[in-house]
């Protein structure tokens, strides 16, 4: 059993960067709903506990609550934002809506240095050598009784609007910024701190550093979490889940079925059958291709299931997306059922398990039932849009890894770095990039020109490093052009390539113009009836990487 803390979640859309963060620092911790029963949160035997940021005010009635189990529980406690407001209502401080919001950056000064959280940051902390003592909202002691002459200024990340106006009992203050006078706190000898900043955030440059020091030096956790680490306790998992049982796996050849696929295989081996459907929702070349990297490669059970007309004829005159997930989600599962079935009149008592490469965004994006209080962004094929009288038992072993995490994970496993780095596919594949009706000659559009913009990557070694996914949309929008001396009304391709860390937030990616010229240029010229190329320059958010 790894030394663990434990998250609780109050509703922040970066809680689970939090854990990501921590896992970097290779410190295993889970994240849990904050009123989760005690009785799971005290299983994990957690070192320490901490408490995320969320939308409400602790002086609201509805407002959500610190359990009793986590201060009764002699534990180190951090408290993020919301979680530090909580902590400091709970213990007897007061908190109170601010004058002056603070949402984005921010500079902290550093009052105690030698505090623990902040002990590790001194090379990175810059002398503040403009702010006196008269000038800042409360006396700067690097312990009581000492004033100091100069501050230590942090670049950090607030989103707040109320703020702790008075200390608990025994807290003293560990940092300010110009709006908070409690920008960080801390009952040291108790090891419980609080945070009005988020260090979870790419956007405070040490609050990675800040989260390791709580989980590493108060907390005394090992960093020992680490993907071969992560490999032995999940194949053991497995092995004790599936016991003797078949275990069917759909296989898309992306980097999330494939670290599943051989995670699975190691554990149970050839009671794995690795089932591949033909949808014709895929990329070019790509049906080809996972045949001869599993089944050959690899040495998997492989049944390769040609359903092309199956998933058309469901498709048909379909145009809201949630409806194509949905229905590309039963009839993925029924076509699943059926292979088993037949998997099944050679051992007729052996129990069944469909194993999914899910990962954490999609369970985050979902809304899954272990974050009731999330709303759903969309549904993903892995997640909500599994039918809930499927004949199966779910093995996702992957189901709380960020992209990042997999990838290390796959190398660890040994998989080629053209699986390991492949980009993102949805599971409903090009049927929620061809927006509107799904017909075979949209789809046949959509794939050339999709091809021709990764091809114009592959070749500007863009596809790895400098865009973390990239593809082309057809849309539902016709438009006048000229090809020749004629005029034609043809149909428009959006360009999407991102750039990101974890996949939650993601920003456009910078591609040069020469580029998209060529693009341009091949798709109109190379794919019929095209007529228009665009290119998308949303960030996530407010829009999601998908189209739909």
């Amino acid at each position: 059993m790894h030394n663990a803390i434990a998250i609780l979640d109050y509703g922040s859309q970066t809680s689970q960067l939090i854990a990501r963060r921590l896992r970097e620092a290779n410190v295993y911790c889970e994240l849990f709903p904050w009123n989760t029963p005690a009785e799971q949160v005290l299983a994990l035997k957690a070192r320490g506990y901490i408490l995320s940021g969320g939308p409400a005010g602790v002086y609201e009635p509805s407002a959500p609550t610190l359990p009793d189990y986590v201060p009764s529980s002699g534990r180190p406690i951090l408290g993020i934002c919301y979680g530090m407001q909580l902590l400091a209502h709970t213990l007897g401080g007061r908190v109170a809506p601010t004058q002056k919001r603070e949402y984005g950056p921010a500079q902290i000064h550093i009052l105690v240095p030698t505090a623990p959280l902040f002990s590790s940051l001194a090379p990175a902390l810059a002398p503040e050598r403009s702010i006196s003592n008269t000038q800042s909202p409360i006396p700067l002691r690097s312990a009581p009784g000492t004033i100091v002459s100069n501050t230590l200024s942090l670049p950090v990340w607030m989103s707040h609007g109320d703020r702790v106006e008075r200390l608990p009992p025994d807290f003293i203050a560990l940092a300010a910024s110009d709006n908070s006078p409690y920008a960080a706190m801390g009952d040291v000898s108790r090891g419980r701190y609080g945070v009005q900043f988020h260090p979870e955030v790419v956007h405070t440059p040490q609050g990675a550093d800040m989260l390791r020091a709580f989980a590493v030096d108060v907390c005394g956790c090992a960093p020992d979490w680490t993907p071969s680490a992560f490999i032995q306790e999940s194949v053991a998992a497995i092995r004790e889940q599936a016991g003797a049982g078949q275990v069917v796996l759909g296989l898309s050849g992306g980097v999330d079925s494939a670290v599943t696929a051989t995670l699975v295989h190691r554990a149970v081996g050839d009671q794995l059958t690795c089932i591949f459907v033909d949808t014709g929702m895929m990329r070019s070349g790509e049906p080809e291709q996972v045949v001869e990297t599993f089944e050959r490669a690899h040495g998997m059970r492989l049944v390769a299931v040609h359903a092309v007309e199956e998933f058309l004829s469901a498709l048909e005159s379909v145009t809201d997306p949630e409806r194509k997930r949905l229905i590309i989600g039963e009839k993925f599962v029924r076509i699943f059922e059926a292979q088993a079935r037949e998997l099944s009149q050679v051992e007729p008592d052996t129990s069944r398990f469909l194993a999914q490469g899910t990962i954490y965004p999609d369970v985050i994006e979902s809304a899954a039932p272990d974050r009731p209080g999330a709303r759903r962004i969309k549904s993903h094929h892995n997640v909500g849009g599994l039918p809930a009288d499927m004949d199966f038992e779910l093995v996702e072993p992957l189901r709380y890894l960020f992209k990042d995490e997999v990838r290390r994970v796959g190398a660890a496993l040994g998989l080629p770095d053209e699986i390991v780095w492949r980009q993102p596919f949805p599971g409903p594949g090009l049927a929620v990039r061809v927006l509107g009706e799904v017909t075979w000659e949209r789809l046949e559009t959509l794939r050339a020109a999709d091809a021709i913009f990764l091809d114009e990557l592959r070749a500007g070694g863009l596809l790895r490093d400098e865009t973390q996914q990239a593809f082309a949309v057809l849309l539902p929008v016709r438009s006048v052009g000229v090809m020749g001396d004629q005029r034609a009304y043809g149909q428009t391709i959006a360009l999407r390539a991102v750039t990101t860390d974890d996949f939650m937030t993601a920003d456009f990616a910078r591609l040069s113009w020469d580029l998209l010229a060529r693009v341009s240029a091949r798709v109109t010229n190379e794919v019929p009836e095209v007529t228009r190329v665009v290119y998308d320059i949303s960030g996530k958010p407010p829009a999601t990487i998908e189209w739909e």
